[in-house]
């Protein structure tokens, strides 16, 4: 878990809506969630899967356990975070693992081998910055790439499904690395609060994805991977 300080804080018309519905629904709908805006597709030059290595996930937490502003370790966004019960980002971890798993483009290396390399990288000197440190333990693994997660909020629902006191929110960050030069290749982020469809209209199919109810934060995390995953790289071979 890393500790991070506090950062700064962040009509009536009678025209038919449904048109203009219908137009930004699909950018509104994760209006709370980023990823790069197309899959893209990644010559690598062989005819091998794509050797990528996954760190371990970890929780980002604010000075003030309950809730407070964090930045990025990585990209410098801002989040609002809390610390969770248990550890959740292992979930998510292991979520992310299980999609590329599936993937025939990807041998993929996971925190087991990666954890105990990035850790021996980043203590050999206080000088290393993170992205080196990142990079550095890619090229010791034989990766081309490396993937690190952060999750910033994973707050469970409260109540039933049915009916929410307090609905779940969950906030995560996916950055891909390029080893060779170092640079950000894809970012899936994820930050959301489940709104009942009497406070937000245009949120009302990701609540009918949830089969029409409140989702524990699991749920709401695995649908938020599932949306940040559909824009993560193809790797095409020569």
């Amino acid at each position: 878990m890393i500790m991070a300080k506090d950062a700064r804080s962040r009509f009536d018309n009678r025209k038919p809506v449904f048109p203009i519905l219908a137009l930004f629904l699909g950018f509104l709908l994760f209006g709370c969630s980023h990823t790069d805006n197309e899959k893209r597709t990644i010559s690598h030059g062989s005819s091998q899967p794509v050797r990528m290595a996954v760190l371990p996930f970890q929780q980002i937490l604010p000075e003030d356990l309950q809730k407070g502003a964090v930045e990025s370790p990585l990209t410098g966004a801002i989040f609002d975070a809390a610390k969770p019960p248990g550890s959740p980002e292992a979930i998510l971890e292991r979520e992310f693992l299980d999609d590329l798993g599936r993937r025939s483009d990807l041998a993929v290396v996971d925190g087991r081998s990666a954890g105990p390399v990035f850790r021996a990288v980043s203590s050999s000197s206080t000088r290393i910055s993170l992205r080196d440190a990142l990079c550095a333990t890619g090229k010791q693994l034989d990766a081309s790439f490396v993937v690190v997660g952060y999750l910033y909020r994973f707050r469970e629902l409260q109540g039933e499904s049915f009916s929410a006191e307090r609905p779940a929110s969950v906030a995560f960050e996916m950055v891909m690395l390029n080893v060779a030069d170092k640079k950000v290749v894809w970012r899936g982020i994820f930050d959301y609060t489940q709104k009942s469809l009497m406070e937000n209209l245009l949120q009302s199919a990701f609540f009918w994805r949830g089969s029409g109810k409140w989702m524990r934060a699991e749920e709401l995390a695995r649908q938020g991977l599932e949306k940040v995953m559909e824009t993560f790289p193809l790797f095409v071979g020569r």
